[in-house]
């Protein structure tokens, strides 16, 4: 390990990011377990805080054959710790073996003489570890869950009430929960990523409003952004789109509510024609579970006797994503829960039509109607007609491709997030500066 320190002789001051579940790296395999939105959150943020004038290591478990070392960036490198053996183990259970990983790192970080400014937990389990070594380094810890447990239990059981004797064993509850609490009050800050969040932190946590805020999650304004139309019909021609196209993407996970779609689908194209749905889900290589639920999808899909208007991919290179959503007539963000909707701030950014869940976040930073459209994706019925609405009605179209680009530059860039996040560090025991509520719901105008 000793080409740990990149810039040894750097004056620049240090952050230390932890996110230990999944597979963490300066090209992650998103769409593998564990590996989605919270990675690219952690690398993105990172590298804007690099920009901002910090060296960062993101601080991560190390297994399979991951190097111990992984660039992102001159200022921006991942560093693997192993603990637990070679294997992978899923965020449900790491934490058992998280007093094994703070000591290997809490190790490394004496031998090399680093010095952090201040850490940045992110999920529970990185939360776990990120207290230890706060505590031993004497640094302010800011921890992010990305979702909570006390809501993703809530929502399950209200979705799912005949399934609610696995969720203890699949999620492990009662431990996430009790140590979420301890981590929440214990940590310097809480960083919500959207206002219900926030809410949940206070109502059902505990906490103060001084000790959490909320900074919203971020995009890439350099890749995702509006084309003209002209290009956008070339990218749908090399992309090989054709008719009325509703994409979704992501994790082949049972919570991203592809099935629910599937059936909000069916409504839809009842009444138009022309309409397909892409499914580009899952990674590169799917694991015995992913492929045992893409088989479900495909059988709902021809059960409804959507089997040719159903059309089913993969991964999609990062390079490709931002065509992707341009081409795409809409996007449709239909989680049973989803506390982040990464994707839907990318698509709303290219100036893609989208329709958010309302089991999350997210909707409560938008304006129906002008910013993006809500269903209930529990209710096909509600999501199909949502769907509907911008094909039949061109004005609506146009005004959700504009408005929904426009909220996306104003709140979501990752610049900005950055900046917020930096200031929490530096103010943390002043007002809070974090968005005004007017911000999160504008009122409806004519003139948009």
């Amino acid at each position: 390990m000793s080409d740990l320190l990149l810039n040894p002789q750097s004056p620049l001051p240090r952050i230390a990011m932890l996110s230990t579940h999944g597979y963490v790296a300066a090209n992650p395999p998103l769409g593998a377990a564990d590996t989605g939105g919270q990675v690219v959150y952690v690398l993105e943020l990172s590298k804007k805080l690099a920009q901002l004038g910090y060296e960062v290591d993101i601080w991560t478990r190390r297994f399979e054959d991951q190097p111990e070392i992984d660039v992102v960036n001159e200022r921006v490198r991942v560093i693997g710790v192993p603990c637990g053996g070679r294997e992978f183990i899923s965020k449900e259970y790491l934490y058992l073996k998280l007093p094994e990983w703070s000591r290997n790192a809490l190790r490394l970080i004496k031998k090399h003489g680093l010095k952090y400014a201040f850490l940045n937990s992110h999920y529970w389990d990185a939360g776990v570890a990120g207290l230890r070594l706060a505590e031993v380094l004497r640094v302010a810890h800011l921890h992010t869950p990305h979702s909570l447990g006390i809501w993703k239990k809530r929502q399950m059981e209200q979705d799912h009430p005949d399934d609610a004797a696995n969720f203890e064993k699949r999620y492990n509850f009662s431990e996430r929960i009790h140590h979420e609490r301890l981590l929440y009050a214990a940590a310097d800050l809480v960083i919500a990523t959207t206002p219900q969040q926030t809410e949940l932190l206070v109502q059902d946590y505990g906490l103060t409003e001084e000790q959490c805020r909320m900074i919203p999650p971020g995009y890439d304004d350099h890749r995702f952004y509006p084309v003209s139309e002209a290009t956008r019909q070339g990218i749908r021609q090399r992309l090989g789109f054709t008719g009325k196209v509703v994409l979704a993407l992501g994790r082949l996970a049972r919570n991203k509510g592809y099935d629910l779609l599937i059936q909000g689908f069916e409504v839809l194209a009842k009444r138009e024609p022309e309409a397909v749905l892409h499914l580009a889900v899952g990674g590169e290589n799917a694991n015995e579970h992913e492929q045992k639920l893409l088989a479900e999808l495909k059988e709902l899909a021809a059960a409804l006797n959507l089997a040719g208007r159903v059309r089913f991919s993969s991964f999609i290179p990062d390079a490709d994503l931002a065509d992707h959503y341009r081409a795409a007539d809409m996007f449709v963000l239909s989680s049973r829960y989803e506390p982040f909707g990464m994707t839907a701030i990318e698509a709303l950014a290219c100036g893609t039509p989208t329709i958010v869940t309302i089991h999350g976040g997210l909707w409560k930073a938008l304006t129906f109607g002008r910013n993006a459209l809500f269903a209930d994706p529990l209710d096909k019925e509600d999501l199909g007609i949502m769907m509907l609405k911008p094909f039949r009605h061109p004005r609506l179209r146009a005004r959700l491709a504009r408005m929904g680009a426009y909220k996306a530059r104003s709140l979501f860039t990752w610049s900005g997030i950055a900046q917020q996040l930096v200031a929490l560090v530096e103010h943390h025991t002043q007002t809070r500066d974090d968005l005004a509520d007017t911000e999160w719901d504008e009122p409806w105008t004519d003139t948009d």
